[in-house]
């Protein structure tokens, strides 16, 4: 078996028993004790009115997942500014040169590397700095601009379509004028 496949089955079995040991001991410890009111459906606290099988306003859901799915693309733009912020500063020419290495060894890891590391690829890169580091920003720029752009552009589209507002215009026409239901 090879070394791979031994850690795999080693942390497979830990898992498993870590998983079942808890379920074993509460079987052991809890007590049996079944009565009309432990077996009763019970539902946040409040007593069930109704069939349990009705189907949910799929706005809820809308707007649940709406609003996970740009809170998840927010995130996309800390790394973006850390990114953006680094490359500005490393574009002005009256920072101190550890302040720019250290800069460049963050932003152009392959410049930086230890083989490159000798006196004479820290002089010749120091002149890179401000070019390459304001490229990367404006590429950075545009980048984060095109990506903001296609949010805006969903976010139009579901805006237009109606999915933003929690009563539609076609539902308020029908509980003003009940007639047209």
């Amino acid at each position: 078996m090879t070394d791979v496949a031994g850690h795999l089955l080693i942390f497979t079995l830990c898992g498993v028993v870590l998983f079942v040991i808890p379920l074993v001991i509460g079987r052991w410890i809890r007590p049996a004790r079944p009565s009309a009111a432990k077996d009763d459906i019970y539902e946040c606290g409040e007593p069930t009115i109704g069939s349990s099988f009705i189907q949910f306003d799929l706005r809820f859901y809308v707007v649940a997942l709406l609003f996970i799915v740009f809170d998840v693309e927010l995130v996309f733009f800390f790394p973006w500014a850390q990114v953006f912020g680094s490359a500005i500063h490393l574009a002005d020419t009256s920072i101190s040169a550890d302040a720019a290495n250290h800069l460049t060894s963050t932003l152009f890891p392959e410049i930086h590397s230890p083989a490159t590391s000798d006196q004479h690829s820290a002089i010749s890169t120091t002149s890179l700095h401000p070019r390459a580091a304001l490229a990367l920003g404006w590429m950075s720029f545009v980048d984060v601009i095109i990506f903001f752009a296609v949010l805006l552009v969903g976010f139009a589209y579901l805006w237009k379509r109606g999915d933003l507002d929690w009563v539609r215009a076609d539902e308020l026409k029908s509980i003003a004028n009940p007639s047209h239901r």
